[in-house]
């Protein structure tokens, strides 16, 4: 019975620190849609613009996207649990300024820098420990179908509870619940520590982390010029390309010289990577802009507040919880590729259910139907697409493609809300059901790219090659005997429970 206890303690142990992993994607996805319905209340306390905290959005968005490449890489030379809980520490304390904002000036700081400055340094760790420490691929599955459960959640119900808590409270209350929860995770997380050692020897190219971050955020900046001028945002993205590709320059010749750059070029020889990568961008694509075009419609068109159109949303949130959650049972009895073709089939007939229903009939019920479809289907493919893609690479470049793997799905979701919000701005006061359809059917096809894409992936879902060697590495330290287990990720070491 010994054995039998054991591994349950190890599970329980490892469901304890998935706990804190699931809450830190939660609160940041939050943080990135809760803002959308407390703009006006916020532009009139702090007697400013709408355009002045849409600033402080958009700002939000770049700072993240600038940094999390950096991020990733700064793991390995300080640590995973060190720069996930140096990126918890700045959160709050971005999250608390935030909600004690005298003015524009103090929540830019607060909420665009600080927030965005924590988010880039503890969403990387977030998957890389989950990688480390789940190491079979189901088990990882069910690990990551809940980090994504919980990031879709925050993403698709931030407005809901966003705009549940100003109208019962303030809108500084949103801030001082995001820095509560802030709170809860650095306690829950107290008790992790890496499965690896930091290496402090490991150097850190500070030039390639500049021309990334200026790169993505001329990338991004056009991306949400989009809707305000077309000349501007080919301007930019170009801009934004030809810095990238000074960049890649940069580390093709750190490669030659033998010096370490912040990115492998190894990362974009891998195939299987690389299509993972373009399903990731257009899952958060896709539910990014569908949550746009939805709730412009029905605050546009309908007039609806944004209690009501929260709830609306809990359709498409209670269809990607459900699919999310049973990651697990999925992984066991489909192949990860089979996962991702289905879910892009289902958003896709979600999305023609929806445009189908919602003409037809005025009835709010005419939603609930296709944005079911549309959750369950993200949900679905969620987890498999990220599983997919950090389990192509050993531990060595955990830091690195974690990294460029969550810049990839915040250049999904920018892109999200800048094709919808381009379509719908180009006629939504003159035809508005014409735009809202119109949105619905260019993300249709967005999700066929990604369906294309998926086509392509490797019909066999587990890992191989020099990233199974370093899984199986790590794998030794969970299946070691307990009482000789010296490197443990959790401070209790393992112990055989009394009888």
């Amino acid at each position: 019975m010994a054995p039998r206890n054991e591994a349950g303690y190890r599970s329980a142990a490892l469901r304890r620190v998935l706990i804190p992993l699931a809450l830190a994607q939660f609160i940041c996805s939050f943080a990135g849609s809760n803002m959308n319905v407390m703009i006006n209340d916020i532009s009139e306390d702090l007697d400013t613009s709408v355009q002045g905290v849409q600033v402080a959005i958009t700002l939000f968005l770049l700072v993240m996207a600038a940094l999390m490449i950096p991020g990733g890489k700064l793991t390995d030379k300080y640590g995973r649990k060190r720069c996930f809980t140096v990126g918890l520490v700045i959160y709050g304390v971005g999250a608390v300024m935030s909600a004690a904002a005298p003015g524009l000036g103090i929540l830019i700081l607060g909420n665009s820098i600080l927030e965005g400055v924590g988010t880039a340094l503890l969403i990387p760790p977030v998957y890389i420990l989950t990688t480390l420490l789940f190491t079979e691929v189901t088990s990882r599955a069910r690990a990551f179908g809940a980090i994504s459960a919980m990031g879709g959640i925050g993403a698709a119900a931030g407005p809901l509870i966003g705009g549940l808590i100003t109208s019962a409270i303030s809108w500084r209350a949103a801030f001082v619940f995001q820095a509560l929860v802030i709170a809860i995770i650095v306690v829950l997380a107290r008790n992790i520590t890496d499965p690896l050692p930091p290496d402090r020897t490991r150097p850190f190219d500070t030039g390639g982390a500049i021309l990334s971050a200026v790169g993505l955020v001329l990338i991004v900046t056009g991306i949400l010029a989009a809707d305000n001028n077309a000349w501007l945002m080919i301007t930019l993205i170009i801009a934004g390309a030809l810095v990238l590709v000074w960049f890649l320059r940069s580390v093709r010749a750190k490669e030659r010289a033998g010096t370490d750059p912040l990115l492998s070029t190894a990362l974009f020889r891998n195939r299987t990577s690389n299509l993972g990568l373009v399903t990731q961008n257009t899952q958060w694509l896709l539910l990014t802009g569908v949550s746009f075009v939805v709730a412009a419609y029905l605050q546009v068109v309908r007039g609806y507040d944004a209690i009501e159109t929260g709830v609306i949303f809990t359709a498409e949130t209670a269809g990607l919880l459900a699919a999310s959650l049973a990651a697990e049972r999925f992984a066991k009895r489909r192949a990860q590729r089979t996962l991702i073709l289905a879910g892009f089939l289902v958003v896709i007939g979600g999305t023609t259910v929806l445009l189908a229903l919602v003409s037809g009939t005025p009835n709010v019920w005419a939603f609930a139907p296709g944005l079911l479809l549309i959750g369950l289907g993200l949900g679905v493919m969620l987890t498999p697409s990220v599983n997919i893609v950090q389990s192509a690479f050993g531990e060595h470049q955990q830091g690195e493609i974690s990294g460029l793997s969550r810049s990839v799905s915040n250049l999904g979701s920018s892109l999200g809300a800048a094709i919808a919000g381009t379509v719908l701005v180009a006629g939504i006061t003159s035809t508005p059901e014409r735009s809202y359809a119109l949105a619905m059917v260019v993300l249709a096809l967005v999700g066929l790219v990604g369906l294309v894409a998926a086509t392509f992936l490797p019909r066999t879902g587990s890992p191989s090659g020099p990233a199974q060697q370093a899984i199986s590495s790590v794998q030794t330290e969970f299946t070691d005997p307990p009482h000789k287990d010296v490197s443990s990720p959790f401070r209790r070491p393992w112990r055989t429970p009394r009888r």
